[in-house]
């Protein structure tokens, strides 16, 4: 069976000019020249956000490419995302995203590409869009609500975030506890959780304060379990 990789962040990779979160996801790809495609529909496709991918992907050494739907180039998505060796989608506004996805038919354009060996990966938004649910701030900056309508490759929630906004570990727990929310995991920023197939296994993070979090419901409670984690080495710097 074809390797099925999904890695989703709370928060960080080029975003956070710090490396080893996408260096762990494209390792992952297996390939010497590793092609890249960046999906920045929650961002609205914002410009200023793609020159930071793509100038990242320069500085790494992979061959980039952008999926842009507000103004869309791509005649066959499907096609043009099995041919990529990783797929990395852009944080952003979820509930937006997935709802533009769908009228475009990228959802299933990126089950195909993940059951096909591309390695799928994301920050916040698209660390959320994986899972069954998550919680999101789609409707509104500065709370964090319930979002249902996942692609649901992966069962449960994600939390993106989770130490790095102050509603977001209270409202998860509040969510989860209430059954509004199935539990999950969260993700501190600069931390991630890896999937192969549908199987959790493991959490890494790109610091040592970086935590990752199983969290499940017990009566009317929310019960947070510390993932164990392993903080990835930087990159060696290059002799001179």
């Amino acid at each position: 069976m074809t390797d099925r990789h999904i890695v989703a962040m709370g928060g960080g990779g080029f975003s956070d000019d710090d490396p080893r979160l996408d260096r762990y996801v494209v390792d992952l790809a297996g390939t010497s020249s590793t092609k890249v495609c960046f999906v920045p529909t929650a961002s609205g496709d914002a410009t200023a956000y793609v020159e930071r991918f793509e100038d990242a992907c320069v500085s790494r050494g992979w061959t980039s490419s952008v999926l842009t739907l507000f103004d869309r180039h791509v005649a066959d998505v499907g096609a043009f995302l099995g041919e990529q060796d990783v797929i990395y989608v852009g944080g952003g506004n979820t509930a937006n995203m997935l709802a533009v996805w769908r009228i475009h038919g990228v959802d299933a354009a990126l089950r195909a590409a993940w059951e096909a060996g591309v390695v799928l990966c994301g920050v916040s938004a698209g660390g959320n869009c994986w899972f069954d649910a998550s919680t999101t701030d789609s409707y509104g900056i500065g709370r964090a609500d319930a979002l249902e309508d996942g692609l649901g490759f992966l069962a449960g929630s994600f939390c993106p975030h989770y130490d790095g906004e102050p509603e977001r570990r209270p409202s998860f727990h509040r969510l989860v506890a209430s059954g509004a929310l199935p539990g999950g995991i969260a993700c501190d920023d600069l931390a991630a959780v890896h999937f192969s197939g549908t199987q959790l296994v493991e959490a890494i993070a790109a610091e040592p304060r970086a935590g990752a979090y199983r969290v499940t419901r017990s009566g009317a409670q929310a019960v947070e379990e510390h993932l164990r984690v392993r903080v990835l080495r930087p990159p060696r710097s290059r002799a001179r």
